[in-house]
């Protein structure tokens, strides 16, 4: 993956499953994480869209699944601006271990109004935010 934010976590004792591995959805709960990290670094944090008047709502999901997670296993996870439209994110994630790709997928989100929640155009200040973590620059 190219220019991802990159965050660690813990995988906690509540995320495991009988077999002892991180229960599927859990992985869903982790790239919506990504998110919020990639917001805060770049944004100064999800507040701050919903501040100016945006937000987000996911559109599509889709995860695949390389390897398993274990209680109180440290692993990093990675997302990258993939492709940003008139009014949708599309983000690519990463979860490894030690190098290891245990999952990968993408989010779409789209920008709505935080008041109405009616779809709307990412705003040109998110743009110029995320796009140091785009994998391909925009095409106009």
């Amino acid at each position: 993956m190219g220019p991802a934010y990159v965050h660690s976590i813990r995988v906690r004792y509540a995320e495991c499953d009988r077999q002892d591995v991180v229960f599927n959805p859990h992985y869903l709960a982790y790239f919506d994480m990504s998110m919020t990290e990639l917001f805060r670094v770049a944004l100064g944090g999800y507040e701050e869209l919903t501040t100016r008047g945006a937000d987000i709502v996911l559109a599509h999901a889709e995860l695949s699944f390389h390897g398993s997670a274990r209680f109180d296993e440290e692993l990093d996870l990675a997302v990258a601006v993939e492709r940003m439209g008139d009014s949708s994110l599309t983000c690519r994630h990463e979860l490894r271990r030690r190098g290891e790709l245990l999952t990968s997928g993408t989010t779409r989100h789209v920008f709505v109004h935080a008041d109405t929640l009616q779809k709307r155009a990412i705003p040109d200040w998110v743009r110029a935010a995320l796009s140091p973590w785009a994998l391909e620059p925009e095409t106009p």
